[in-house]
């Protein structure tokens, strides 16, 4: 009988199924990752911050019950009764009630929406008005950046508690918009010569020389590649400034030259608690508390905001 022989398998082609496919620039060890932008880098690092997620759920939580505060109270802030004035905590009323029987913790909710409010409206305002000059002084130099940069340095020169005391006790206005406007008009240099430095560093880089060498005009430029590359230092920069406005805004409730009522603010309320912190002390504490949670909150944003933009802290 003819021996029985196993039969020999063809050569599979090289890449076929099977075999280890050639390195090559699709699937080897030859494949390059792609590189990420800043603001990639900057979101891969907020996510493994813990400080980003504490104060983006307080922030998201400020920002809901600023816009629903029915969500956490049924009860007025307006709706005072003066037969438990300066009570204590009682069955439905967590946080006792004002000098005027206002219960403290409806107050408390409430007043968010004034001081977030004022916080961001503030903070883009100023953020808006500072880029703008700060940008264009950096962008064209000369007599531009001498003329707004002198514009900035005058408003610079006025401390922002001081010109609004002064302000608002001429003004008497004491709404959201006023208020508003005053600190804005105030506080946008310190944005301006952030702005004013990032855009001298951009428009020195060598995607920018080729941009112009290729024609591109000012708008385009400034639009499509400076802006975007020249953004990361303001954005730090007005996040931690929220906070500070946010305080501000207080400060000035407080001494009695910003919003007024019947605005619910938690300034007004520490002002009007003030002095009966030693017979009712929980009429300042919850007020205060959430001002200073408030604050805290954006202000750790902001140093996590910074800790991920800014390249020399990696």
């Amino acid at each position: 009988m003819p021996e029985m022989t196993e039969p020999v398998a063809a050569a599979a082609p090289q890449g076929a199924a099977g075999t280890d496919p050639q390195p090559g620039p699709a699937n080897g060890p030859d494949k390059q990752a792609k590189p990420r932008s800043l603001w990639g880098d900057a979101w891969s690092d907020l996510r493994r911050n813990p400080i980003f997620y504490i104060s983006a759920v307080l922030i998201l939580f400020l920002i809901v019950i600023s816009l629903w505060p029915s969500l956490l109270t049924s009860t007025s802030p307006y709706a005072c009764d003066l037969a438990h004035s300066k009570q204590g905590p009682i069955a439905g009323h967590p946080f006792g009630f004002n000098t005027q029987g206002c219960d403290v913790y409806a107050r408390t909710v409430y007043g968010a929406r004034a001081s977030v409010t004022v916080g961001i409206c503030t903070t883009v305002l100023a953020a808006v008005i500072g880029c703008l000059f700060g940008g264009l002084a950096g962008f064209f130099g000369g007599w531009w950046d001498s003329l707004l940069s002198r514009i900035g340095d005058i408003f610079f020169g006025i401390p922002i508690l001081l010109g609004g005391i002064v302000f608002l006790s001429v003004i008497r206005g004491g709404s959201v918009f006023t208020v508003v406007l005053l600190m804005a008009i105030l506080g946008w240099p310190q944005i301006a010569r952030i702005a004013r430095s990032a855009v001298i560093t951009a428009k020195q880089q060598d995607y920018v020389q080729a941009a112009r060498a290729l024609g591109a005009g000012t708008p385009r430029m400034l639009l499509r590649h400076i802006a975007p590359n020249a953004l990361a230092p303001v954005i730090v920069v007005a996040t931690i400034a929220l906070g500070t406005y946010i305080s501000l805004e207080a400060t000035l409730s407080f001494l009695g030259v910003g919003l007024k009522p019947p605005t619910v603010s938690w300034g007004i309320d520490i002002s009007s608690a003030a002095t009966e912190i030693r017979n009712a002390p929980h009429m300042l504490l919850y007020p205060a508390g959430a001002l200073s949670l408030t604050v805290l909150a954006f202000i750790m944003l902001g140093d996590a905001v910074r800790d991920a933009l800014d390249p020399k802290l990696r």
